[in-house]
């Protein structure tokens, strides 16, 4: 054996162990054996809390139009939902039939106990991100709340709420409220369906 085969041969051993040790470091990234990635068993227990979610949803989404009446006919829209940062984080992402697309990344404080949720989309780029606070609450829900006037200056929120949250599907309301909830204006509401093989 030449001194450049050796040479060669000895590369590409030390590219496989650093590649295989690589794997090993990162187990529950995204990977062929699991493409939406694994919750890591040294994150917040909440990591869990978006389990069903994971993986692909085929949804339809309805939301107001500018004069305030529901859209006719919904939006077709995949929901991709996955484990990010080695199980650390989840990251989804919304592919929608007319052209709006987003994103969202998702991580749980242990120390306020909430999660936080920063959004981006291909329709309004900010150099800050948007973001919403909450958790999961005993009955189930998602709930996120996020600071927002209404057009009268009132305080209030925009909330957001997952609810009927299964391994077959979860829906999605986005409504403003007041600050003590006792009014409530929907806005935007999605219906998701989950794909078979989609974990």
């Amino acid at each position: 054996m030449s001194k450049l085969t050796r040479c060669c041969f000895f590369v590409l051993v030390l590219l496989n162990y650093s590649s295989l040790s690589a794997q090993n470091s990162y187990e529950y990234a995204a990977s062929k054996a699991h493409p939406f990635g694994l919750p890591n068993p040294d994150a917040p227990e909440q990591i869990k809390d978006y389990a069903p979610m994971i993986g692909e949803c085929d949804c339809k989404s309805i939301a107001r139009n500018p004069d305030q009446t529901w859209q006719t006919e919904p939006v077709d829209m995949i929901w991709r939902f996955k484990y990010i940062m080695n199980g650390f984080g989840v990251q989804d992402e919304t592919l929608k039939s007319d052209g709006g697309h987003s994103g969202s990344i998702r991580q749980f404080d242990q120390d306020s106990a909430k999660w936080f949720v920063h959004y981006y989309s291909n329709k309004g780029l900010t150099p800050v991100l948007s973001a919403w606070s909450g958790n999961k609450k005993d009955n189930g829900d998602i709930v996120l709340y996020r600071p927002q006037k209404a057009p009268n200056d009132m305080d209030g929120f925009y909330k957001i709420t997952f609810h009927d949250i299964s391994e077959e599907g979860f829906k999605w309301l986005g409504e403003w409220v007041n600050t003590t909830e006792t009014f409530s204006f929907p806005t935007w509401k999605i219906d998701c369906k989950k794909r078979k093989n989609s974990e």
